[in-house]
């Protein structure tokens, strides 16, 4: 059974997605190295909106949605828009992919993330953060305040990601599996990584299976 916390996440994202009448942004990049279906990519930096929620994943993943969701909705005070001489409020656009990144050790166990990201809190394994990239054309001095406190606006510096793409379903086990073939194919070429494998999930929950672009990804 489908807990309530997962139906909100998933009526969240077909509604960001239906939202999203121009072509959704992904974060940019440069191709360092590819040789299919692995790459060696260089992200350049970005603003994610993040909020820190407790609970099991299931439960902080709707919770966090439904802060982070509220900020680009127009839970917020534009710094450039003003009704009656008073800040207004303003719609953020959707980004892809949405990635989620478990922290908690040796159970490797890989969640949802940009513009949604998720991981476990190191020192508080039942603590979790979850994040939504911002669009490009924002920088922090010009994107909307948060009303709710929080909400955090974070500027991430250059990463470097070796990943892995593919169609279908996701489960634990599969996710899994595609983040131990990531990660021999990085031994093949000397690379150590860094953290926790990140789920990447580009489309709306409603895309045929084969039509789907899912991405395993390892900070090195």
């Amino acid at each position: 059974m489908i807990k309530r916390a997962d139906q909100i996440f998933l009526a969240g994202l077909c509604l960001l997605f239906a939202s999203s009448v121009m072509a959704i942004e992904e974060p940019k990049y440069i191709v360092i190295e590819s040789a299919k279906p692995f790459e060696l990519r260089q992200y350049e930096s970005m603003i994610v909106a993040e909020a820190y929620v407790d609970g099991d994943m299931s439960d902080a993943g709707g919770k966090g949605f439904s802060l982070i969701a509220g900020y680009i909705f127009g839970k917020n005070q534009s710094k450039t828009k003003l009704i009656d001489d008073q800040p207004g409020s303003e719609k953020i656009a959707m980004t892809a992919p949405v990635t989620m990144e478990s922290k908690k050790g040796a159970s490797e166990k890989i969640a949802m993330t940009a513009p949604v990201t998720m991981e476990a809190e190191k020192t508080n394994p039942n603590q979790w953060r979850m994040s939504f990239v911002m669009p490009s054309q924002y920088t922090l001095a010009s994107l909307p305040t948060p009303i709710s406190p929080e909400v955090k606006l974070i500027e991430i510096p250059p990463q470097k990601k070796a990943v892995i793409t593919y169609t279908g379903f996701n489960s634990e086990q599969k996710t899994q599996e595609k983040a131990q073939e990531l990660r021999v194919w990085m031994k093949s070429k000397n690379l150590n990584p860094t953290g926790e494998p990140q789920l990447a999930r580009y489309n709306p929950p409603w895309t045929l299976p084969f039509l789907r672009r899912n991405e395993v990804m390892l900070d090195y």
